[in-house]
């Protein structure tokens, strides 16, 4: 059995984080030391590097969540978890989009902006900034 602190050392993560899973249920301890100290067994360092693996596929604690339900579940099968993995990439792939929308409006701003030296009051990106506010509170 291991204990918060040597559990958060083997996983890589801090003991804050460990609490902060065991919050919002994604684990839990095995036992209780004698003294009450969380005791985990070496699942939970599996489970943990499945929770940062995850994460690092863009997927939410709430999503991660239900995946680890779903590896629970009897009735489940591959078919459930690749239709989360999928609308996660339909996800992923729609802020890509968005992002490089965003780039490109930052494009059109930046060559706007071809005098570096004028005072920030006649700074176009700040103006065109301005006028998207306004355009947008007007709609």
């Amino acid at each position: 059995m291991l204990t918060i602190g040597k559990l958060a050392a083997l996983a890589e993560v801090s003991v804050d984080t460990l609490r902060y899973y065991e919050r919002e249920k994604l684990i839990d301890p095995a036992d209780r030391s004698e003294s009450g100290y969380r005791l985990y067994d070496k699942d939970s360092a599996r489970r943990i590097h499945f929770i940062k693996q995850a994460q690092h596929c863009g997927f939410t604690l709430a999503e991660i969540r239900e995946l680890l339900i779903l590896r629970s579940r009897d009735a489940a099968c591959c078919g459930d978890v690749r239709k989360h993995a999928i609308e996660k990439k339909l996800q992923l792939e729609h802020k890509i989009r968005a992002m490089k929308s965003m780039s490109k409006a930052l494009d059109h701003l930046i060559a706007d902006c071809a005098n570096e030296t004028h005072p920030v009051e006649e700074c176009t990106i700040l103006a065109a900034l301005d006028q998207a506010d306004v355009t947008r509170q007007a709609h």
